[in-house]
Parts: C-alpha cells; structure tokens; sequence
C-alpha cells in the first residue's frame, strides 16, 4: 500500500505522519512507499519544523525529509491520499480528474472515526505542547493504517 499525508506547508503534521508510518512499514516488513506534501509553495525544499522535528525526535522517529507540493501524478503513484483538514481536502479533491482519483483521498482520521471528517489540528502557530498532542493523534492514526495496510496483505 503506497500512502500519502497531505497538509498545508508539509512542515509539521505530515511529516510527522510520514515518519511514523514508513518506521511501522519497516518494522512490520510491509512494502510500501509513504511520503508526503502540502499546498503551500512558501516552504519547497525545506526541512520540517524543528518542533515537530525534536517532538519525532523524542519518540524515536526522524524527520529527515523536505518539504515539497501535492502534484496531480501523486493520483497515480499513491493508493490513499490522507488529508489533515478540510482545506487540503478540498485542494487534493479540486485536481482530481477521476471518481476513482477521487476515491483515494480521506481525511486521515477517518481511519479512526469513519465518516465524520474530523481534522488534525494544525501546530505550526502553537507550540511544542500541541506538536506533542498532534504526535500522539497521528500515532494512533498510523497504527490503523497499519492495521488496514496488514490485512490487504493477508488477503
């Protein structure tokens, strides 16, 4: 299963979100590619936030990506496209071209509360104390990926 965390400038929640996930990948021996984007262009080709950097950090997970723009071929390389908010719901869903593109993209915690398009709140203008609460929400979140990615496996 090849995943996709969308947010606003991927400096903070999707990155994290990709680190997680691609840690859980490897440890559970799923391939699969994970990565992540935004929509913003003000932060190509920089590094994570350094909150959500040390906030990785201090559970083990490394945030060594930089951040780059959703592009329409993400449709093709990706089997789900999970979204952080309803904006980047909106963006993600307003390039795509196909009800099964379009098929591809959820909000992420759906995974956890089906259907009720609950957002993850965004840390980048708080602090460190909600990049640790945004850490723990996505945590929980890959796990049932995780989960989901298991079971496509064994089937």
């Amino acid at each position: 299963m090849n995943v996709l965390f969308v947010d606003l400038g991927n400096v903070c929640r999707s990155p994290m979100a990709e680190a997680i996930l691609k840690k859980k990948f490897k440890e559970n021996n799923l391939i699969g590619e994970v990565d992540s984007a935004g929509f913003e262009s003000f932060n190509i080709n920089e590094p994570p936030d350094v909150r959500a950097v040390n906030t990785a950090l201090n559970h083990g997970y490394v945030l060594d990506g930089i951040a780059r723009i959703f592009l329409k071929e993400d449709f093709n390389r990706f089997d789900k496209i999970y979204v952080m908010d309803t904006k980047n719901y909106n963006d993600v869903l307003a390039l795509a071209k196909t009800d099964e593109q379009k098929a591809k993209v959820d909000y992420l915690l759906s995974v956890l509360d089906n259907g009720n398009h609950k957002t993850v709140p965004d840390p980048y203008h708080s602090g460190t104390d909600d990049c640790e609460a945004v850490f723990s929400i996505l945590d929980k979140a890959t796990d049932k990926i995780l989960e989901l990615a298991m079971a496509e496996v064994s089937s």
